[in-house]
């Protein structure tokens, strides 16, 4: 009996999907709207996150050693970063090659090449480069370096950059709130559209629910079709969706890594297309079954 029941609540679904014609193709371009809005949030948020990233890559603590530091005081500092939790990775720059560098980056001032040359010694001491996992973070490194009772330490060059940093976290931070934020509005803007459009579309079959009213049939054998229905819209519009996206990111990669830098929005799409597919479905099935169902329980008192 129950088996009967699931059959003909489906086959009543798929019978007022297609009688219902231009209804569904709209109510279907509607949820295509509101998924191509969360899945370009989506792609944007992965591309503000990535070039962040890599202005974050370029930004990092430099702890600068004393010329006569000893190396294993050196490597007992770099040991001590690397079990925080909140140090990514260290860098050792001995003095030798802090001098090649700084000859490179100097090679066009003869000046400076005289003034080594006539000091016949290298004056620079080694240094570490520390990148944290956050931006946020480094104060904390700072403060761990000052109350570490390090040996060997010339200067740290957080204050220099200090600045930077705050100004880089409070991007970060000020990004992922605004994209809960907008993602939310179009949430409830899309469910309000897909709903009045769905609405409508019970509305038409407001004379056969009557009917099963009253010969008795329960209210979800009379709810279920157009639950059914309304994730059928939701299914489709996911996948019109991801087909949508497919040559607009193709176009866009190149011009978005251009002016962002970072990834490559295409080929992050195309390595996660079924992950990307799967929460735009979630998101439209829900988006379709919840309309459904507030529509029949509002609207039509079942």
């Amino acid at each position: 009996m129950f088996t009967v029941k699931i059959r003909r609540i489906i086959t009543a679904a798929l019978t007022n999907f297609w009688r219902n014609g231009w209804v569904s193709v709209a109510t279907i371009l509607v949820m295509v709207l509101a998924l191509f809005m969360a899945g370009s949030l989506i792609l944007f948020q992965v591309l503000l996150e990535s070039t962040l990233a890599e202005v974050q890559k370029k930004i990092d603590v430099s702890v600068y050693f004393l010329p006569d530091a000893e190396e294993s005081e050196i490597l007992h500092v770099k040991k001590s970063l690397e079990q925080l939790s909140e140090v990514q990775g260290v860098e050792y720059v001995s003095r030798q090659r802090a001098l090649e560098i700084f000859k490179e980056r100097h090679a066009d001032n003869t000046l400076i090449s005289s003034a080594l040359d006539e000091l016949g010694e290298n004056p620079l001491g080694a240094s570490l480069k520390v990148e944290a996992k956050d931006p946020s973070y480094y104060e904390a490194i700072d403060v761990f370096l000052k109350n570490g009772n390090f040996r060997g330490i010339d200067k740290v060059n957080f204050r220099q950059h200090e600045l930077v940093f705050k100004r880089l976290s409070d991007t970060l931070s000020a990004t992922r709130k605004a994209g809960l934020g907008v993602s939310i509005v179009l949430g409830a803007i899309a469910f309000l559209v897909a709903f009045n459009t769905i609405r409508l579309a019970i509305y038409t079959s407001r004379d056969e629910i009557g009917i099963m009213r009253l010969v008795g049939a329960s209210s979800w054998y009379v709810r279920g079709p157009f639950l059914i229905e309304g994730a059928v819209h939701g299914f489709l519009a996911t996948v019109i969706t991801t087909l949508l996206f497919w040559p607009l990111t193709l176009w866009l990669g190149p011009k978005a890594q251009t002016f962002f830098g970072g990834i490559d929005i295409f080929a992050y799409y195309a390595g996660n297309i079924i992950q990307f597919f799967l929460m735009l479905f979630l998101i439209g099935v829900t988006l379709g079954v919840l309309s459904s169902f507030v529509a029949t329980q509002r609207y039509l008192k079942i």
